[in-house]
């Protein structure tokens, strides 16, 4: 387990104030770039000294800033994988573990076991007696992360472990993640909300030097906790409205969005005439070929362009706003050029 309160100031203004906690098993540490999710990585490994603050790994105190404790890399017990984390190129993959075995002075039984151990777990034993240069990105990268496991750490921390793999070799890397948290603490550090999904973990969110949200990728998807964390997920419609109307009785309240008003639930806290950010999911919205003037909740809009994704059609309207709709769906009525869009009362959210 990770216990961690971190306030790391840099000379370029950013200040890290992070404080959180990661229980065994994987976890993602999600944050847009320069969010501070290396500089958070490396003051938990010991290669980065934080200003203030206290660290805990597995209930040890690696890091107290008003005890004066500090323990060197070394001494703590996780390993760091920076991104795109490089081998010995002079090593055999068998020797770059070896290696990392002899570094923690395991027995020599036991440091040729566990690298056998490894090596076999990851599918590497066929190019054990192969440098680096002679392997695929992919297979380097689990050599990585059998490298990093062969003192067993009680903590592992990867920052941006896929970065440049494909889809498939993205997921392998994931996997071998999850094969290695059996026991440890996995925390995974990624630009990517996709990654997040893909991991199927607890997530952090980072944003601004800060853990600001927390939950599963639904979770926070579903709830951005600010604009911030909307925008660093992507896939939302951001939309400028004005608050209207307030009824606290019938718990509704109305919105206009450009020439066009809107029903939604009440958001207390708010104003009438309070200029907000509506946050609403494409796949929460429906999209229909406009059969004449629209309605209550709809806002007419013409269709730009449409994306494909797996699994569904992306529709791009004017104004912004998108639409994610079923592919046989959109085949039946690709031919229109003029639609509404409908915002159901519930899943609208104002920032």
């Amino acid at each position: 387990m990770i216990q961690a309160r971190v306030v790391k100031a840099l000379k370029q203004g950013f200040t890290l104030e992070a404080e959180f906690a990661v229980p065994e098993g994987v976890t993602s540490l999600f944050g847009p770039p320069a969010a501070g999710k290396t500089l958070l990585l490396e003051a938990v490994a010991g290669l980065t000294k934080p200003d203030e603050g206290r660290i805990l790994l597995e209930g040890q105190v690696v890091f107290d800033r008003a005890a004066g404790v500090d323990l060197p890399a070394r001494r703590r017990p996780c390993v760091y994988l920076p991104p795109a984390g490089a081998l010995f190129p002079h090593l055999t993959l068998r020797e770059n573990l070896l290696f990392a075995a002899n570094c923690r002075r395991l027995p020599r039984l036991e440091r040729h076991r566990r690298v056998n151990e490894l090596l076999g777990g990851f599918g590497l034993m066929e190019r054990a007696s192969s440098y680096p240069r002679d392997i695929e990105d992919s297979g380097r990268r689990r050599a990585v992360i059998a490298r990093a496991l062969v003192a067993r750490p009680k903590v592992l921390l990867a920052d941006d472990p896929a970065r440049g793999l494909a889809g498939p070799q993205r997921r392998q890397v994931y996997e071998l993640l999850w094969q290695a948290g059996a026991g440890v603490a996995v925390l995974v550090a990624t630009p990517s909300a996709e990654d997040c999904f893909e991991l199927g973990a607890p997530m952090l969110v980072l944003a601004r030097g800060r853990v600001v949200q927390s939950g599963t990728p639904r979770e926070v998807m579903r709830q951005p906790a600010s604009l911030d964390v909307a925008r660093a997920l992507g896939g939302h419609n951001l939309l400028p409205v004005e608050i209207t109307a307030l009824d606290p009785a019938r718990k509704t309240s109305r919105l206009r969005l450009g020439q066009t008003e809107l029903v939604g639930p009440y958001f207390p806290g708010r104003l009438r005439g309070d200029r907000v950010t509506l946050c609403v999911r494409p796949a929460e919205l429906a999209a229909l070929p406009a059969p004449g003037t629209p309605v209550l909740n709809q806002v007419a809009g013409r269709l730009l362009r449409v994306t494909e994704l797996p699994g569904c059609v992306r529709l791009h309207f004017e104004r912004g706003i998108t639409v994610e709709m079923a592919p046989h769906e959109y085949d039946q009525q690709k031919h229109h050029r003029d639609w509404v869009i409908e915002f159901p009362p519930e899943c609208l959210r104002v920032m």
